[in-house]
Protein backbone atom coordinates (compact mmCIF):
# COMPACT_ATOMS: atom_id res chain seq x y z
CA UNK A 1 0.00 0.00 0.00
CA UNK A 2 1.50 3.32 -1.08
CA UNK A 3 2.45 6.03 1.34
CA UNK A 4 0.86 9.23 -0.01
CA UNK A 5 2.91 12.33 0.70
CA UNK A 6 1.71 15.85 -0.12
CA UNK A 7 4.46 18.40 -0.73
CA UNK A 8 2.78 21.62 0.30
CA UNK A 9 3.26 25.25 1.23
CA UNK A 10 0.82 27.95 0.15
CA UNK A 11 3.74 30.29 -0.57
CA UNK A 12 5.11 30.06 -4.09
CA UNK A 13 8.79 29.79 -4.94
CA UNK A 14 9.80 27.65 -1.97
CA UNK A 15 10.98 24.65 -3.98
CA UNK A 16 7.88 22.43 -3.92
CA UNK A 17 8.17 21.20 -7.50
CA UNK A 18 11.96 20.86 -7.37
CA UNK A 19 11.56 18.77 -4.22
CA UNK A 20 8.71 16.69 -5.67
CA UNK A 21 10.67 15.79 -8.83
CA UNK A 22 13.98 15.07 -7.13
CA UNK A 23 12.53 13.19 -4.17
CA UNK A 24 10.55 11.03 -6.62
CA UNK A 25 13.76 10.34 -8.53
CA UNK A 26 15.71 9.66 -5.33
CA UNK A 27 13.12 7.20 -4.03
CA UNK A 28 12.99 5.50 -7.43
CA UNK A 29 16.78 5.14 -7.48
CA UNK A 30 16.50 3.54 -4.02
CA UNK A 31 14.33 0.81 -5.54
CA UNK A 32 10.90 2.23 -4.67
CA UNK A 33 7.99 2.42 -7.11
CA UNK A 34 6.87 6.04 -7.30
CA UNK A 35 3.99 8.05 -8.78
CA UNK A 36 4.29 11.85 -8.87
CA UNK A 37 0.92 13.63 -9.03
CA UNK A 38 1.21 17.11 -10.53
CA UNK A 39 -1.60 18.95 -8.74
CA UNK A 40 -0.59 22.49 -9.69
CA UNK A 41 -2.34 24.13 -12.64
CA UNK A 42 0.97 25.68 -13.70
CA UNK A 43 2.01 22.13 -14.59
CA UNK A 44 5.66 22.79 -13.80
CA UNK A 45 6.37 19.22 -12.71
CA UNK A 46 4.80 17.88 -15.91
CA UNK A 47 6.84 20.29 -18.04
CA UNK A 48 9.99 19.62 -16.05
CA UNK A 49 9.61 15.89 -16.76
CA UNK A 50 8.51 16.26 -20.40
CA UNK A 51 5.31 14.41 -19.47
CA UNK A 52 3.22 15.55 -22.43
CA UNK A 53 3.38 13.68 -25.70
CA UNK A 54 0.02 14.42 -27.37
CA UNK A 55 -2.44 17.32 -27.17
CA UNK A 56 -5.36 15.08 -26.20
CA UNK A 57 -3.46 13.30 -23.43
CA UNK A 58 -5.58 12.92 -20.26
CA UNK A 59 -4.48 14.84 -17.15
CA UNK A 60 -5.38 14.86 -13.47
CA UNK A 61 -8.19 17.27 -14.43
CA UNK A 62 -9.58 14.68 -16.86
CA UNK A 63 -9.60 12.14 -14.03
CA UNK A 64 -11.24 14.38 -11.42
CA UNK A 65 -13.75 16.31 -13.49
CA UNK A 66 -14.37 14.22 -16.61
CA UNK A 67 -14.37 10.68 -15.22
CA UNK A 68 -11.35 9.40 -17.15
CA UNK A 69 -9.91 6.30 -15.40
CA UNK A 70 -6.76 7.32 -13.57
CA UNK A 71 -4.72 4.52 -15.17
CA UNK A 72 -5.28 6.12 -18.59
CA UNK A 73 -3.73 9.42 -17.46
CA UNK A 74 -0.55 8.07 -15.85
CA UNK A 75 2.59 8.60 -17.95
CA UNK A 76 5.95 6.84 -17.53
CA UNK A 77 9.04 9.05 -17.26
CA UNK A 78 11.53 6.50 -18.52
CA UNK A 79 14.51 8.83 -18.15
CA UNK A 80 13.75 9.43 -14.49
CA UNK A 81 12.44 5.99 -13.49
CA UNK A 82 8.99 6.86 -12.13
CA UNK A 83 5.41 7.59 -13.22
CA UNK A 84 3.64 10.94 -13.35
CA UNK A 85 -0.02 11.96 -13.35
CA UNK A 86 0.32 15.22 -15.31
CA UNK A 87 -1.48 18.56 -15.05
CA UNK A 88 -1.97 21.59 -17.25
CA UNK A 89 -3.87 24.89 -17.15
CA UNK A 90 -7.22 23.08 -17.30
CA UNK A 91 -6.74 22.40 -13.59
CA UNK A 92 -6.99 26.13 -12.84
CA UNK A 93 -10.79 26.01 -13.11
CA UNK A 94 -11.16 22.88 -10.99
CA UNK A 95 -11.40 24.80 -7.70
CA UNK A 96 -14.63 26.48 -8.79
CA UNK A 97 -16.03 23.31 -10.34
CA UNK A 98 -15.28 21.31 -7.19
CA UNK A 99 -17.00 23.90 -5.06
CA UNK A 100 -20.29 23.24 -6.87
CA UNK A 101 -20.16 19.51 -6.11
CA UNK A 102 -21.37 19.69 -2.51
CA UNK A 103 -20.68 16.81 -0.13
CA UNK A 104 -17.48 14.87 -0.72
CA UNK A 105 -15.79 17.55 -2.79
CA UNK A 106 -12.69 17.35 -0.54
CA UNK A 107 -12.26 13.65 -1.35
CA UNK A 108 -12.19 13.71 -5.15
CA UNK A 109 -8.43 13.17 -5.40
CA UNK A 110 -8.40 10.57 -2.63
CA UNK A 111 -11.05 8.51 -4.43
CA UNK A 112 -9.28 8.94 -7.78
CA UNK A 113 -5.98 7.65 -6.41
CA UNK A 114 -7.50 4.67 -4.60
CA UNK A 115 -7.05 2.21 -7.53
CA UNK A 116 -3.32 3.05 -7.62
CA UNK A 117 -2.43 2.70 -3.96
CA UNK A 118 -1.54 -0.98 -4.30
CA UNK A 119 0.71 -0.32 -7.30
CA UNK A 120 3.29 2.01 -5.72
CA UNK A 121 5.46 2.36 -2.66
CA UNK A 122 5.15 6.15 -2.70
CA UNK A 123 2.70 8.61 -4.23
CA UNK A 124 3.96 12.21 -4.06
CA UNK A 125 1.56 15.11 -4.65
CA UNK A 126 3.04 18.41 -5.87
CA UNK A 127 0.50 20.84 -4.38
CA UNK A 128 -0.52 24.28 -5.69
CA UNK A 129 0.71 27.45 -3.93
CA UNK A 130 -2.71 28.25 -2.47
CA UNK A 131 -5.10 27.16 0.26
CA UNK A 132 -8.15 26.39 -1.91
CA UNK A 133 -10.01 23.18 -2.63
CA UNK A 134 -7.15 21.71 -4.68
CA UNK A 135 -4.87 21.91 -1.68
CA UNK A 136 -7.61 20.55 0.61
CA UNK A 137 -8.06 17.61 -1.78
CA UNK A 138 -4.33 16.91 -1.71
CA UNK A 139 -4.19 16.99 2.10
CA UNK A 140 -7.29 14.78 2.33
CA UNK A 141 -5.68 12.22 0.02
CA UNK A 142 -2.33 12.28 1.84
CA UNK A 143 -0.97 10.27 4.75
CA UNK A 144 1.68 12.88 5.48
CA UNK A 145 2.75 16.42 4.48
CA UNK A 146 6.28 17.45 3.60
CA UNK A 147 6.64 21.22 3.98
CA UNK A 148 9.41 22.97 2.02
CA UNK A 149 10.33 26.30 3.66
CA UNK A 150 12.50 28.93 2.03
CA UNK A 151 15.12 30.52 4.27
CA UNK A 152 13.55 33.98 4.37
CA UNK A 153 12.08 36.32 7.00
CA UNK A 154 8.46 35.22 6.62
CA UNK A 155 9.20 31.49 6.69
CA UNK A 156 7.48 30.80 10.01
CA UNK A 157 4.41 32.78 8.98
CA UNK A 158 3.97 30.50 5.95
CA UNK A 159 4.30 27.34 8.04
CA UNK A 160 1.80 28.66 10.60
CA UNK A 161 -0.86 29.26 7.94
CA UNK A 162 -0.36 25.77 6.52
CA UNK A 163 -0.54 24.18 9.98
CA UNK A 164 -3.93 25.83 10.51
CA UNK A 165 -5.12 24.26 7.24
CA UNK A 166 -3.68 20.86 8.23
CA UNK A 167 -5.55 20.98 11.56
CA UNK A 168 -8.76 21.88 9.74
CA UNK A 169 -8.35 18.92 7.37
CA UNK A 170 -7.61 16.64 10.34
CA UNK A 171 -10.87 17.70 11.96
CA UNK A 172 -13.01 17.46 8.82
CA UNK A 173 -11.81 14.93 6.26
CA UNK A 174 -8.51 13.23 7.19
CA UNK A 175 -7.96 12.64 10.92
CA UNK A 176 -4.84 10.53 10.29
CA UNK A 177 -2.94 13.26 8.46
CA UNK A 178 0.44 14.09 10.00
CA UNK A 179 3.54 16.09 9.17
CA UNK A 180 6.24 14.09 7.37
CA UNK A 181 8.87 16.76 7.90
CA UNK A 182 9.95 20.35 7.28
CA UNK A 183 12.62 20.96 4.64
CA UNK A 184 14.71 24.14 4.59
CA UNK A 185 15.27 25.22 0.97
CA UNK A 186 17.38 27.88 -0.79
CA UNK A 187 19.74 27.69 2.14
CA UNK A 188 22.93 29.74 1.88
CA UNK A 189 25.33 29.12 4.74
CA UNK A 190 27.22 32.32 3.79
CA UNK A 191 24.30 34.56 4.70
CA UNK A 192 23.33 35.41 8.24
CA UNK A 193 19.66 35.42 7.26
CA UNK A 194 19.66 31.78 6.10
CA UNK A 195 21.43 30.63 9.25
CA UNK A 196 19.12 32.62 11.56
CA UNK A 197 15.92 31.46 9.83
CA UNK A 198 17.04 27.83 9.88
CA UNK A 199 17.88 28.11 13.59
CA UNK A 200 14.50 29.67 14.34
CA UNK A 201 12.59 26.97 12.45
CA UNK A 202 14.61 24.22 14.16
CA UNK A 203 14.00 25.75 17.61
CA UNK A 204 10.26 25.94 16.90
CA UNK A 205 9.71 22.54 15.28
CA UNK A 206 12.58 20.44 16.60
CA UNK A 207 12.88 16.94 15.12
CA UNK A 208 10.25 17.65 12.47
CA UNK A 209 12.92 19.63 10.60
CA UNK A 210 15.16 17.51 8.38
CA UNK A 211 18.89 17.60 9.04
CA UNK A 212 19.33 18.03 5.29
CA UNK A 213 18.90 21.54 3.87
CA UNK A 214 18.67 22.25 0.14
CA UNK A 215 21.04 25.00 -1.05
CA UNK A 216 20.63 27.49 -3.83
CA UNK A 217 22.11 25.59 -6.76
CA UNK A 218 22.05 26.63 -10.40
CA UNK A 219 22.07 23.01 -11.62
CA UNK A 220 18.76 22.40 -9.80
CA UNK A 221 17.29 25.28 -11.81
CA UNK A 222 18.66 24.00 -15.11
CA UNK A 223 17.59 20.34 -14.86
CA UNK A 224 13.84 20.83 -15.65
CA UNK A 225 14.68 22.47 -18.99
CA UNK A 226 16.11 19.07 -20.03
CA UNK A 227 13.16 17.07 -18.69
CA UNK A 228 15.41 15.48 -16.07
CA UNK A 229 15.77 15.19 -12.34
CA UNK A 230 19.01 16.45 -10.85
CA UNK A 231 20.27 12.85 -10.56
CA UNK A 232 20.10 12.37 -14.33
CA UNK A 233 21.24 15.92 -15.16
CA UNK A 234 24.25 16.34 -12.88
CA UNK A 235 24.56 13.59 -10.26
CA UNK A 236 27.78 15.02 -8.82
CA UNK A 237 26.53 18.54 -8.10
CA UNK A 238 25.69 19.80 -4.61
CA UNK A 239 21.95 19.79 -5.35
CA UNK A 240 22.02 16.08 -6.23
CA UNK A 241 24.05 15.25 -3.12
CA UNK A 242 21.56 17.09 -0.91
CA UNK A 243 18.47 15.46 -2.45
CA UNK A 244 20.20 12.10 -2.09
CA UNK A 245 20.76 12.89 1.60
CA UNK A 246 17.10 13.93 1.98
CA UNK A 247 15.94 10.67 0.35
CA UNK A 248 18.09 8.64 2.73
CA UNK A 249 16.80 10.64 5.71
CA UNK A 250 13.16 10.02 4.70
CA UNK A 251 13.79 6.29 4.18
CA UNK A 252 15.59 6.03 7.52
CA UNK A 253 12.64 7.69 9.29
CA UNK A 254 10.33 5.22 7.54
CA UNK A 255 12.48 2.32 8.73
CA UNK A 256 12.32 3.62 12.29
CA UNK A 257 8.55 3.84 12.01
CA UNK A 258 8.50 0.27 10.71
CA UNK A 259 6.97 0.98 7.30
CA UNK A 260 8.10 1.28 3.65
CA UNK A 261 11.48 -0.18 4.53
Amino acid sequence: MAKVMAISNQKGGVGKTTTAINLAAGLSAAGKTVLLVDFDSQGNASQGLSAFFTEDQPTVYSVLMEGVPVQEAVVRSEANGFDILPANLALAGADLEMDKQGAGKEQLLSRALEPLRDQYDYILIDCPPSLGLLNTNALTAADTVLIPVQCEYYALEGITQLLITIRLVQHTSNPGLRIEGILMTMYDIRTRLSVEVAQEVRQTFGRLVYQTSIPRNVRLSEAPSRGLSIFQYDPRCTGAQKYQALTEEILERARQEGSHE
